[in-house]
């Protein structure tokens, strides 16, 4: 706990000062556009329905809704990504990483210290996604508070379990906009966030079901817009949860041999 707290307290002091808004700016107005983009097409292109395939994939006909939730749960993985996953490979190109390896700090509370402070500073961010939506008249429904809570905490794990992994390829491979990239394209055409999964090939769904983000988006959507109660959820959570303790036991294992393959190439 105290090198989480101070992990996130120096960051919060260096970010003060030269506070990233290209990236917050880069990941919430997609989302406002996306949000914006459905508004328009739903209502003057569908006519204000929607398809059957639709209502039997994603278990509800309240699209603008079904959207917000994706699109906005999209984006903060991605913001979250940009976060957590670039800590170790910032360290790299600021030429503090071989001091980080070398301290009497886990690399796990440091990691998870950084992933707080990312956590409420892109939740302030996002916050502002409320404006568009109250803009558009857009009602989200909510069928289970603690559902979503849950999801929402089942979202950021899971997301923080990939960027651990993702962390270490950065470093090992030295790049950083590939890897990152690579993953955004792959969760936001898989992972269920902004249409249903039975749009895709069977293939593809089975692939995404090895996600974590895949079952913590189903626990969000259903806690919204699916009408599901808590009891429903579990068995998804589970799934999450799981999924998300593997990853993150793989990262945390994988990292030593990715710090060591850094220093072997900077040194």
């Amino acid at each position: 706990m105290p090198i989480a707290w101070a992990t996130a307290w120096r960051t919060w002091q260096t970010t003060r000062r030269a506070y990233p808004w290209t990236y917050a700016v880069g990941t919430v107005l997609p989302a406002a556009l996306t949000i914006a983009l459905a508004h328009l097409g739903f209502r003057f292109i569908g006519g204000g329905a929607v398809g059957d395939d639709f209502a039997t994939g994603s278990g509800t006909t309240a699209y603008l809704a079904y959207i917000v939730v994706g699109a906005t749960a999209f984006q903060f993985c991605v913001r979250l990504i940009l976060w957590s996953a670039k800590a170790l490979i910032t360290e790299q190109r600021q030429g503090t990483l071989g001091a980080l390896l070398i301290a009497p700090a886990g690399r796990l509370p440091y990691l998870l210290g950084f992933t707080a402070f990312a956590v409420l500073s892109s939740l302030l961010e996002f916050l502002t996604l409320g404006l568009v939506v109250a803009a558009l008249g857009i009602t989200v429904p909510v069928s289970s508070v603690p559902g979503a809570l849950l999801g929402g905490l089942a979202l950021i794990g899971a997301v923080f379990a990939l960027s651990v992994g993702l962390g270490g390829l950065m470093i090992a491979a030295g790049e950083a906009h590939i890897s990152q990239n690579t993953v955004f394209i792959v969760l936001g055409l898989v992972g269920g966030f902004t249409f249903p999964r039975d749009y895709l090939p069977e293939p593809v769904q089975w692939f995404a079901e090895l996600l974590p983000t895949t079952s913590a988006m189903d626990v969000l959507h259903g806690s919204f817009t699916g009408g599901h109660s808590l009891p429903e959820l579990l068995p998804r959570l589970a799934v999450s949860a799981a999924l998300t303790s593997a990853y993150l036991l793989l990262g945390l294992a994988c990292l030593p041999r990715a710090e060591a393959r850094a220093v072997e190439r900077t040194y």
